[in-house]
């Protein structure tokens, strides 16, 4: 059994809106709901957990109890930080479940390919999280703003959600945390700890996170071209003339 947890107990403070992001409508629904419809469309799916604030709880359940076609799912309080959204997310998944997946609310785009990949690597290797490479060279800098060393692009990728682990890891992660006073980035930062391997899978350059108001035109943009792949793309005339005549 694979349950989901959603930590959304954010507030949106860099979407500058003064209310959770997951509010926000995109493409005829809420971001919360666009991202539940995709996860419900999956086969591999059978629970979601979502974490939210608990001045929130009340509204969310009564949005989401007008919503067909939903997964079973629960609504639990979140933290003050994400990984305690998470972790009571994670107390609440049905006894039943070997696999947890940690998925943003806030990433709307994930695609159900993606998900079930996530799900077939944790059978195997026992956790997964998708990413995709990096397209940008990076660099560290030091305190003063000057560059000190500029990684192998090769070698980086950027994570993403969602992550997914074999239930009895994922707690293992989280208690050892919690012993620790230790506050992670993610699932995989608490799970590596342990000494346990991540595995990546690939993701997708749409997957993205609703963070800033331009991610949500983006995010927009994208919903509304969906079917990209039958979009043809030429070259400008501007261009096509000259390389013409080059090429005769």
């Amino acid at each position: 059994m694979v349950s989901v947890i959603f930590p959304a107990a954010g507030h949106g403070k860099r979407m500058g809106l003064g209310f959770n992001k997951i509010f926000t409508e995109l493409s005829g629904k809420p971001i919360l709901i666009q991202t539940l419809l995709t996860f419900s469309r999956c086969d591999c799916v059978d629970e979601l957990i979502i974490a939210v604030d608990v001045n929130e709880m009340e509204v969310i359940q009564k949005v989401l109890s007008k919503i067909p076609r939903l997964k079973p799912y629960k609504i639990v309080a979140g933290g003050s930080e994400r990984q305690y959204s998470v972790y009571n997310g994670l107390m609440a998944v049905s006894p039943d479940a070997d696999i947890v997946l940690v998925h943003d609310a806030a990433r709307p785009l994930i695609s159900e390919t993606v998900i079930q990949n996530v799900v077939n690597e944790v059978m195997l290797s026992g956790g997964a999280v998708c990413a995709v490479p990096v397209k940008d060279t990076t660099a560290e800098i030091n305190e003063m703003g000057f560059i000190e060393k500029v990684p192998d692009r090769n070698k980086l990728w950027a994570i993403q959600t969602p992550q997914g682990f074999k239930k009895e890891i994922l707690l293992e992660a989280h208690k050892k945390a919690q012993e620790d006073d230790f506050l992670g980035t993610d699932e995989a930062s608490l799970v590596r700890r342990t000494g346990r391997a991540v595995k990546l899978v690939m993701g997708s350059y749409d997957n993205i996170k609703v963070t800033t108001p331009t991610d949500l035109l983006m995010a927009e943009m994208l919903f509304s071209h969906k079917t990209a792949k039958h979009v043809k793309f030429k070259i400008s005339s501007l261009f096509s003339e000259i390389l013409g005549t080059v090429q005769k």
